[in-house]
């Protein structure tokens, strides 16, 4: 599977593609970020990330596009920013017919290092061990898209454990894949108020 990951903001929009075959071994096929002056007007910026992701969804031609969730911040001219940049990329990818996903960076680092609270650092050791790098991606925007697109061919099921008791996956897949059962089998006995 090909999947564009993408790290949505204003300024930097990290952008990163990668091949994940069944035995869950990925590959790097692009990684880069697509900046837009902050002096620009608004519309002209989320124009500048738009150009930049569709040059991406031309040259790569990817299967899905996997999105950073935007989450709550106290700085909340960064949120719109980031959820706007997150809107121009789902509604390309909705223009190609491509389906999407949202991963929120908890889920993302959960994935990638085992840990839901990983350092940005980690993260990048990480994807860099995992997709074979000789140097770390940068910036971390660049990284961030490399574990986003990572987490969710991993999350997507599209390179089963054929090894069985996860035997096929890193370690910091099991311990993701753990940490999911635990939720969804707590979400289970959440009893919802009358």
């Amino acid at each position: 599977m090909r999947v564009l990951g993408i790290d949505p903001g204003l300024t930097r929009c990290g952008v990163g593609v990668v091949d994940v075959a069944a035995d869950r071994t990925a590959s790097l096929v692009h990684v880069g970020v697509v900046r837009s002056p902050v002096d620009a007007d608004p519309g002209d910026r989320l124009a500048t990330i738009a150009r930049g992701i569709r040059q991406v969804l031309d040259a790569h031609a990817p299967e899905v596009v996997a999105v950073e969730r935007v989450f709550a911040q106290h700085n909340v001219a960064s949120v719109m920013g980031t959820a706007q940049a997150s809107g121009v990329a789902l509604m390309l990818a909705a223009e190609r017919g491509l389906p999407t996903a949202t991963h929120t960076p908890s889920e993302v680092k959960a994935a990638i290092t085992g840990y839901g609270s990983a350092e940005k650092a980690q993260v990048q050791h990480m994807v860099a061990r995992v997709l074979r790098l000789a140097v770390l991606p940068k910036p971390a925007d660049a990284a961030d898209a490399l574990a986003i697109a990572l987490c969710h061919a991993w999350r997507s099921g599209t390179a089963p454990d054929t090894a069985g008791a996860g035997g096929g996956q890193t370690p910091a897949q099991r311990a993701w894949a753990e940490a999911e059962k635990r939720s969804r089998v707590a979400r289970t006995y959440v009893r919802t108020p009358r």
